[in-house]
């Protein structure tokens, strides 16, 4: 069995050309500061799922406008990694954000919440058991 499948190095490839793309040939000024944390490629290599995230924007507003901008740009996107890529198929683009990270920061701060609040109790309760 192969190592890494057709679909997983298409995928980095496209990885890596999307975030050089979007940051240096999209002039559009809507667009905010993009990182394309993850790329999914269809078995057939018709579809590429683009996941991307929002540095410091996190409000639904300014998600959808960046969104829209790369909608808007996917053909430009396509043909500059037609250029760029040896594919006899380049994928058909689909952007989506990312929710992972926010999450993910979400869960850390509650986990934090819960040892701050672990640690109050057990701070009470060794107070009390010093006074008794």
């Amino acid at each position: 069995m192969r190592e890494f499948k057709r679909t997983d190095r298409v995928a980095d490839q496209l990885q890596q050309e999307l975030a050089v793309l979007i940051q240096r040939e999209i002039k559009d000024p809507r667009l905010g500061m993009v990182t394309v944390s993850a790329v999914k490629v269809s078995r057939d290599l018709g579809y590429a799922d683009i996941y991307i995230t929002l540095l410091g924007e996190n409000d639904a507003t300014r998600i959808d406008e960046n969104l829209k901008v790369l909608r808007h740009a996917r053909g430009f996107l396509r043909s500059q990694i037609a250029n760029r890529v040896k594919l006899r198929h380049v994928p058909e683009l689909r952007f989506h954000y990312d929710e992972s990270v926010v999450r993910g920061q979400r869960l850390s701060s509650l986990i934090d919440e819960a040892v701050a609040d672990d640690r109050r109790r057990h701070d009470d309760s060794e107070d009390e058991d010093e006074v008794r």
